[in-house]
């Protein structure tokens, strides 16, 4: 049985040493878990033993082939448990990634004419930008500090009650980690008769997920999150969906495994999830996610979260008392439940791509700066003005990425712990006291900063 204490020793790579500016190695600490979690070693194992069985899936009459199919079919069946997909409604799809869920679902959804969709200022751009493609998109506010302002939900889906074609809204930020009310907002929109999609990319690793039966009026219609986030990089996305919405109609990708016959001017699709997962399945992927997910099953969904919250409480508690130090989101130590182990930060006037490479240069600390594809998001935040972004987008366009409004992320996982907050508490102090070791050169193309005089010798840690 799995517990959270064992992790860190779980964690593939997690004592890997990396070089830093002084010429001394560092253990390397990961704090970019909402970008990518780093992989656990019982996941890799499985993976490692399933290659001696791996082959193509579905129609071979093999040993092999039956029973590499038998594995991602289960793998399917272990993610509806995990959700608590209760009935027959909901149809498993597996694919690349979350972005390329949400892009399907939003090809592949019945829309009627004059249809808007209803997202959030909030969203990560795999939750907005597909929409646009698709249907007028109408975004709800955030408060001040960055919440989903409830009010607004409530007088949109009044305003726009007979157009709305879907709402889409994210269970997590991945800027300020808030949670979502996705069961509330669940029953609002089918007041209303729509339906609702989550974005799960943050919060399925992090908190339970009920999908619920159709009867229950805060049931979720459509989910996607990425296995990737949930410490299973192998290149599997996963969209849970209404059957009824893929059933009619092309499938978005045509090819092998989406038929049932095809003659030389017509075809029959075959049923879905099947339909919808063209050319050769990433079973390897499943097998991983599946595998992640049952190590997160024998943990406890409840140890995960509590384990985080003391963290978040812990880091915020330290990064209050750093000079200049100024929070996004949530700075309540006593409102973790609330919101995901995800901070985001600026220490003064210093540029956020440049505390970010000081992290990693001079302390091998891995974290993430930007606007973490939440543009509108991020300006909202920073208060940028219509005209700050007007130049911004201006200097953009012109290769010049010297100016970039943003933050640093970081973000935990469930393998941290506080002596790595400690490391990183340390450094942030430093950074803000400007003991800096590196003179470090801005490129104004990337808007990244690197340590002048000093070359990264990747050979040296991998080469293929």
């Amino acid at each position: 049985m799995f517990t959270i204490d064992d992790m860190k020793n779980e964690l593939v790579g997690f004592d890997k040493l990396v070089p830093t500016l002084s010429g001394e190695e560092k253990r390397y600490i990961f704090l970019d878990n909402s970008a990518s979690t780093p992989t656990l070693k019982p996941v890799m194992n499985t993976v490692n033993t399933f290659m001696e069985w791996y082959a193509s899936i579905h129609r071979g009459t093999g040993f092999k082939s039956q029973l590499s199919t038998h594995l991602y079919e289960q793998s399917r069946e272990i993610v509806r448990q995990f959700f608590n997909v209760q009935d027959e409604e909901h149809t498993i799809i597996f694919g690349k990634n979350a972005t390329e869920s949400i892009n399907k679902l939003a090809r592949r959804i019945p829309l009627k004419e004059g249809n808007i969709i209803l997202t959030s200022r909030m969203e990560h751009h795999s939750n907005d930008l597909p929409w646009r493609m698709r249907a007028p998109v109408v975004h709800v506010d955030v408060d001040k500090n960055g919440r989903l302002d409830m009010d607004d939900l409530k007088g949109k889906l009044k305003d726009y009650s007979s157009k709305i074609g879907l709402v889409s809204i994210t269970g997590a930020s991945n800027v300020t980690g808030y949670i979502n009310p996705i069961d509330e907002i669940a029953e609002l929109v089918h007041s209303y008769g729509s339906e609702f999609m989550v974005d799960a990319a943050q919060l399925a690793p992090h908190r339970t997920i009920d999908m619920k039966s159709q009867d229950d009026p805060s049931h979720i219609d459509y989910l996607a999150f990425s296995a990737h986030k949930i410490y299973a990089p192998f290149g599997l996305g996963v969209l849970i969906a209404n059957r009824s919405a893929f059933e009619e109609g092309d499938p978005d990708y045509v090819g092998g495994g989406t038929v049932d016959i095809v003659s030389i001017d017509h075809v029959f699709w075959t049923d879905v999830p099947e339909k919808e997962e063209a050319g050769t399945p990433n079973v390897v992927g499943a097998i991983a996610l599946a595998k992640a997910l049952r190590v997160i099953q024998e943990i406890g969904m409840d140890n995960v979260a509590a384990h985080e919250a003391n963290l978040t409480k812990y880091a915020l508690h330290k990064m209050k008392k750093i000079p200049g130090m100024t929070l996004f989101g949530s700075t309540d130590e006593d409102d973790v439940d609330n919101r995901l182990g995800v901070i985001s930060f600026n220490i003064g006037n210093m540029p956020h791509a440049l505390v970010a490479s000081i992290l990693n240069y001079e302390s091998a600390i891995g974290v993430r700066n930007g606007c973490f594809c939440a543009h509108p998001y991020i300006k909202s935040l920073l208060e940028v003005t219509q005209e700050e972004d007007a130049a911004l987008e201006e200097r953009i366009l012109h290769h010049d990425r010297s100016v970039i409004p943003g933050a640093v992320r970081m973000s935990f996982g469930i393998y941290n712990d506080q002596s790595e907050i400690d490391i990183f508490i340390e450094a942030l102090d430093k950074i803000a006291r400007n003991d800096i070791k590196g003179d470090y050169i801005l490129d104004k193309r990337t808007g990244e900063y690197k340590p002048k005089g000093f070359e990264m010798q990747f050979d040296k840690y991998f080469k293929l």
